[in-house]
């Protein structure tokens, strides 16, 4: 049971990555608080649905995140892009409107009932881990996850527009004064962050239920990784999705009573030890 529990906890560790990097990187850029994150991850799931019942699975793994990242771009361009300057508590009204809003286009479009969607064929087998199966399909949850992680941090570090994006996070003013059109690069940013978001979605998709409610599942618990792990940290909230995601799984067997409480008081704890989060700094 152990085993089992632990290697889930580190499945979600894994699409929390994918999940949450989206989120950081429009905090880090835009410093935009995205209430909305989770009805794109819902978003992408529902996207991801419909393509795979009329094509397969693999042509919505790409198709999927391609329609969120365009989806993105708009939602820069005529939404955070307005709301980069305005008080905190206005974000948060309109991002949480628009929560609302793609939440009733999605019950409208889909409907209320739970969906699913089947793992593809070529990974629908199990693998022995220590003496228990466990689902193929899952340990290609953790390699996505990896991939995203190494992905993001390579572009970061060695590419030229990865160093626009650092630059432009640390000082928008200075980066634009230097030449680099920051409006252009935050539009690119959101797009990739949203289309983090909608591959999130299509990932969780095969052993998920879907429903117009699978937003509220996921974001309190993406809020809590980027906020241990440092408010647009990527590399913090790597860290901070693992370790929730194996504080999660340890609590599902031994306090199982309190399990949904755990992420909170991991949240505390870290909080009280790091104010700033894991990379987080105190500026």
């Amino acid at each position: 049971m152990l085993t089992i529990n632990l290697f889930n906890g580190l499945v979600y560790g894994a699409l929390l990555i994918v999940m949450c990097s989206g989120l950081a990187l429009i905090y880090g850029l835009r410093r935009v608080v995205n209430f909305a994150h989770g009805s794109l991850y819902m978003m992408g799931a529902y996207l991801g649905y419909t393509i795979a019942v009329n094509s397969n699975f693999w042509v919505a793994l790409v198709a999927a995140p391609a329609v969120m990242a365009l989806f993105g771009v708009l939602l820069d361009r005529y939404g955070f892009r307005l709301l980069q300057d305005r008080d905190p508590l206005t974000v948060v009204l309109v991002t949480f409107g628009l929560l609302l809003v793609i939440e009733d286009m999605v019950q409208t479009i889909w409907g209320k009932s739970n969906l699913s969607v089947a793992a593809p064929q070529a990974l629908a087998f199990t693998v022995d881990l220590v003496g228990t199966p466990v689902p193929a399909y899952r340990i290609g949850v953790i390699v996505v996850g990896l991939c995203v992680a190494i992905g993001l941090t390579m572009w970061l570090r060695f590419s030229k527009i990865g160093l626009f994006v650092r630059a432009a996070s640390t000082d928008p003013v200075t980066t634009s004064m230097q030449g680099v059109n920051t409006d252009l690069l935050s539009a690119g940013v959101v797009g990739l962050g949203t289309a983090l978001a909608g591959l999130a979605g299509v990932v969780a998709a095969p052993f998920l239920s879907l429903s117009p409610s699978m937003s509220a599942d996921v974001i309190i618990d993406s809020f809590v990784v980027v906020v241990i792990g440092g408010l647009g940290s990527l590399a913090g909230a790597f860290i901070a999705a693992m370790l929730l995601g194996m504080v999660q799984a340890i609590g599902a067997v031994y306090l199982p009573d309190t399990a949904v409480l755990l992420p909170f008081v991991f949240m505390v704890a870290v909080l009280i030890w790091k104010p700033s989060g894991f990379a987080g700094s105190r500026t």
